[in-house]
């Protein structure tokens, strides 16, 4: 009886333990938590459009005069007067110097003068010789001398010549006393200054002058692209479209074509020498400006483009991240084309106006939510804060 009464009062025992056991878990037990819902990725997005875009290549440039031409003395003297302001522009033909002219117009007098004798004795050799000629024909004088007079007239026209040689030489020189622009352009820092002997020999010179309307930009492009440039404009019979941009500020500072290829390819860097021209009115290029220089090659047209900063690289190749109508991102391969100016060119993959992750794909995976970013927000914030500022 003993051993049945602590049996049933073990079994009790172990059913109450159970009830605690079991109480305990009910309560104290924590509830296991809702998964929490992903929250949309926030990115920039862009939509595909179809447009024109520019083929181009760029290139480090540097402006040049046109012509830049070293005046220098054509005859030695003093040199009298300066007639131009420095950094001025001058028209071709403009005085720009003056040597001293008086040793010149003596040296033409005294030619001249001596072609007026010489000329007096080839009259008087000519009339005798019409006389000969009379007394020839009448027999009255020996054949030898109307030959030996005919040879003095020869002579004389001989000497006449010379003479008006040295005349013209004397005028030329006379001329070069009076020093002009060869061209029109701008008058550099003068080299010499009035009143210092100047030779024809001279190398230093007077000053130089620029001709920066019109202005040329040369600059140098790979042999590949080279064959490009002779293939679109057709060996270079037909002028392609240059801008110029300021390397500051990447500012557009002029327009211009490429009007010259140089005619060998620098077997030291691989590249070939090309020059611009640009009309340049307003002298926004300066000699010696460095410049950054776009060459259109041909526009596509109608090409359907997406930012550059859309695509990306994946294992299988380049693809696009496409928001949905659900606001859902798939990824989408894509055929590219060429990219040019920040744009790229889809050739396949696309259709026009379907929207596509510009920025913050990094964090995107397909079938995630994402939320757009409004890119005017701030603008409009700091806009609605300097407005309350204003008193």
């Amino acid at each position: 009886m003993a051993a049945s009464r602590r049996f049933r009062l073990g079994f009790v025992v172990l059913g109450a333990l159970a009830i605690l056991l079991m109480l305990w878990g009910t309560l104290f037990h924590p509830k296991p938590a809702k998964a929490a819902k992903t929250p949309p990725v926030p990115v920039s997005v862009a939509r595909a459009v179809a447009r024109d875009v520019p083929v181009s290549i760029t290139a480090i440039g540097a402006a040049q005069a046109w012509q830049n031409v070293l005046v220098r003395a054509q005859v030695s003297g003093r040199l009298q007067s300066l007639a131009y302001r420095e950094g001025s522009f001058v028209k071709a033909g403009a005085l720009l110097a003056q040597i001293d002219p008086a040793p010149f117009n003596a040296a033409l007098m005294q030619a001249q003068g001596a072609l007026a004798r010489d000329q007096a004795l080839l009259q008087g050799a000519r009339v005798d010789l019409a006389r000969y000629q009379t007394l020839l024909s009448q027999d009255s004088i020996a054949r030898q001398t109307f030959d030996t007079q005919t040879a003095l007239v020869k002579q004389d026209e001989g000497v006449v010549m010379v003479d008006q040689g040295v005349v013209a030489n004397a005028k030329i020189n006379l001329g070069y006393t009076r020093i002009v622009a060869p061209v029109s352009g701008r008058v550099g820092v003068k080299l010499v200054d009035a009143g210092n002997l100047v030779s024809a020999t001279d190398t230093t010179g007077l000053v130089t002058v620029a001709q920066v309307t019109p202005i040329a930009v040369t600059f140098t492009v790979p042999e590949g692209d080279f064959q490009r440039l002779q293939t679109v404009s057709a060996g270079f019979t037909r002028p392609l479209a240059t801008e110029a941009f300021s390397q500051d500020d990447g500012k557009k500072l002029a327009d211009g074509q490429l009007t010259v290829a140089d005619n060998h390819v620098d077997p030291a860097t691989g590249t070939v020498q090309l020059k611009a021209r640009f009309e340049n009115p307003d002298a926004r290029l300066w000699p010696g400006q460095f410049v950054n220089v776009r060459l259109t090659l041909q526009t596509l047209r109608n090409a359907l483009t997406v930012p550059t900063a859309a695509v990306n690289q994946g294992p299988k190749g380049p693809f696009v991240y496409v928001v949905g109508a659900d606001q859902r991102v798939v990824a989408r391969p894509v055929a590219l084309d060429i990219a040019q100016d920040q744009l790229t060119v889809i050739r396949a993959g696309l259709s026009p106006g379907e929207t596509v992750v510009a920025d913050g794909q990094l964090s995107l995976k397909p079938g995630l939510r994402v939320a757009v970013r409004d890119p005017d927000a701030k603008v409009a914030s700091k806009a609605k804060t300097a407005k309350r500022s204003k008193p």
